[in-house]
């Protein structure tokens, strides 16, 4: 009997739609899901302790080997809400020093990007636990994602939408994470139907925004209005043109050692 396809996710809202029926839906069963916030699915995926896993795409570049699922992100046009820089009263050209969340692997490089390549700035950088008030005790700025970055208060408080600032400086969508499968698993990858586990999620948007209503502290159609409106599940060509700059602008600025082609299971 074969092993199970060990298949590794974050619970945030956003990506809640590309694990719904795996976990609720007629897909239940057909793999072995195993939670953990991003950064550490694709710690999971490098070392082989799972077959697949939703990774933040920036380690597509830094795990040796590997194919992307095509067509299925957790990505956005315009704002994407949940991935977000904060701070208490600096503009962000007189930002110093940045606290990153440590969960977060594409946006960190993102932010990292977006100063080096458009501001032509480079703040001082540390890894924090996403804990807004202490990132904030120590350093002018703090980039939080996920579920709580859309948890916070945000009066008196200086937001920037990473992927707003994205499509300012570059006129692309921007993808945040793909499911990518080590190349052992690929011949069995392609037996799961990943396009048609997404858009069972999506049909059931309703029941996930009413599950989550106790974990966020958001109104219901606020987070309807996010799964639906900011977060987009799909590749188009202007998310995938975004895909490839971010790769190139990432090598450019010393961020990852080369850029790996795109390869699809």
């Amino acid at each position: 009997m074969n092993a199970p396809f060990r298949l590794a996710a974050s619970s945030y809202l956003n990506s809640a739609p590309l694990i719904w029926s795996f976990l609720h839906g007629p897909h239940e069963g057909t793999v072995e899901f195993v939670e953990a916030v991003p950064a550490r699915c694709a710690q999971l995926l490098s070392r082989s302790e799972v077959d697949g896993a939703l990774v933040p795409v920036i380690e597509y570049q830094r795990i040796d080997g590997g194919s992307l699922v095509p067509n299925v992100c957790v990505g956005s046009q315009k704002e994407v809400l949940s991935v977000v820089l904060v701070s208490k009263n600096k503009r962000l050209e007189n930002i110093q020093s940045v606290a990153l969340d440590e969960s977060s692997r594409t946006s960190a490089t993102l932010v990292k990007v977006i100063f080096r390549e458009f501001l032509e700035r480079e703040p001082e950088w540390t890894t924090r636990a996403p804990n807004l008030g202490e990132m904030l005790e120590k350093n002018d700025a703090a980039l939080i994602i996920g579920d709580p970055g859309m948890a916070f208060p945000r009066q008196g408080l200086n937001v920037w939408d990473m992927a707003s600032l994205w499509r300012e400086y570059t006129g692309l969508g921007f993808v945040f994470a793909m499911w990518m499968v080590r190349d052992e698993a690929v011949l069995r990858a392609r037996q799961i139907d990943f396009a048609g586990v997404r858009d069972e999620g999506v049909a059931h948007i309703e029941e996930i925004v009413q599950s989550y209503q106790d974990k966020i502290p958001m109104r219901v159609e606020e987070l309807r209005n996010y799964l639906t409106e900011n977060i987009v599940f799909r590749v188009d060509e202007s998310m995938e043109k975004g895909l490839r700059l971010y790769f190139e602008l990432a090598f450019k600025h010393g961020l990852i050692e080369r850029v790996k082609p795109l390869r699809f299971v």
